[in-house]
């Protein structure tokens, strides 16, 4: 496994190729992501540990909506069995990745027990223990320190756990190396991870406006009814632009490490998306 640095400009490739194999089977992609996302909140509702189950999935979502991504780029349709890829890999695969999930679970709950200390705990009981968020809690600059505080310190877990359940999943690399390379190759590709980052706004954005548009129209045509099913719309659309993000994350790995050696790769879980041709010199 060899690190590759790129250019800052792939950051937007990024973007395209996750915006375009979502196309590819929008249907299914979107079904799996949403799936994934029901079954967290599922989780998330047992007693006590509920909440932590849920962070120690995450890293598998990830790694199913990868593996999907990967599947769809083969032209082969992303079935609701990846999302258990995780665990039917073999054993070594299914302890490391659970081992992620503990560590990333342990990650996140440190870093909201930190910006407790801010706020009292206030920001905490209202993302992890389901408490309404009031206007007067929103307004509340103890509240807004605790939330900037868990933003910036969510950074480095984020870029720790970006390419680590692909770097386990394809590359066989243990936990907490996947982690350390995972940071490394996200740091030495900040620029690429920058332009990718700021195109994902600018795309949530502009699918913001757009709905927010169309709302304003209906809403100006007397059509209220219209405009209720619209924030149905807006909902929809966000999930389905989260969809995208997912699966563009595929192509953020397949870019930053080196392929795996896989001769016999017939299987969507052991192949990555292939690189574009690039476009053909002028004569």
């Amino acid at each position: 496994m060899k690190l590759q640095i790129v250019p800052a400009r792939t950051g937007i490739a990024w973007v395209k190729g996750g915006i375009r194999v979502f196309w590819r089977q929008p249907m299914a992609l979107s079904a799996l992501f949403f799936m994934t996302m029901a079954a967290m909140s599922i989780v998330s509702m047992f007693p006590l540990i509920g909440p932590a189950l849920a962070l120690a999935l995450l890293p598998s979502a990830t790694l199913a909506m990868m593996v999907a991504a990967a599947e769809a780029g083969q032209g082969r349709f992303p079935t609701p069995a990846l999302l258990l890829v995780a665990f039917r890999t073999g054993r070594q695969r299914l302890r490391d990745m659970a081992m992620l999930g503990v560590l990333y679970a342990a990650g996140f709950l440190l870093v909201i027990a930190i910006s407790a200390l801010f706020d009292g705990g206030q920001f905490a009981q209202v993302y992890l223990g389901g408490e309404p968020l009031t206007q007067e809690v929103a307004q509340s600059s103890d509240f807004q320190l605790a939330m900037w505080v868990a933003m910036v310190l969510y950074l480095p877990l984020s870029l720790l756990f970006w390419h680590a359940p692909g770097l386990v999943h394809w590359h066989g690399v243990p936990p907490v190396k996947s982690l350390f390379f995972s940071f490394i190759a996200c740091v030495r590709n900040l620029g690429a991870f920058t332009v990718y980052g700021l195109g994902w706004l600018a795309v949530f954005a502009m699918g913001g406006v757009v709905m927010s548009l169309i709302t304003a129209l209906l809403a100006a045509m007397g059509l209220g009814s219209g405009a209720t099913v619209m924030g149905g719309a807006m909902v929809a659309l966000a999930l389905m632009l989260a969809a995208m993000c997912f699966t563009s994350i595929v192509f953020t790995f397949r870019d930053c490490f080196e392929p795996p050696q896989q001769p016999d790769a017939q299987n969507a879980s052991d192949a990555l998306p292939a690189p574009e041709p690039s476009p053909p010199a002028a004569d």
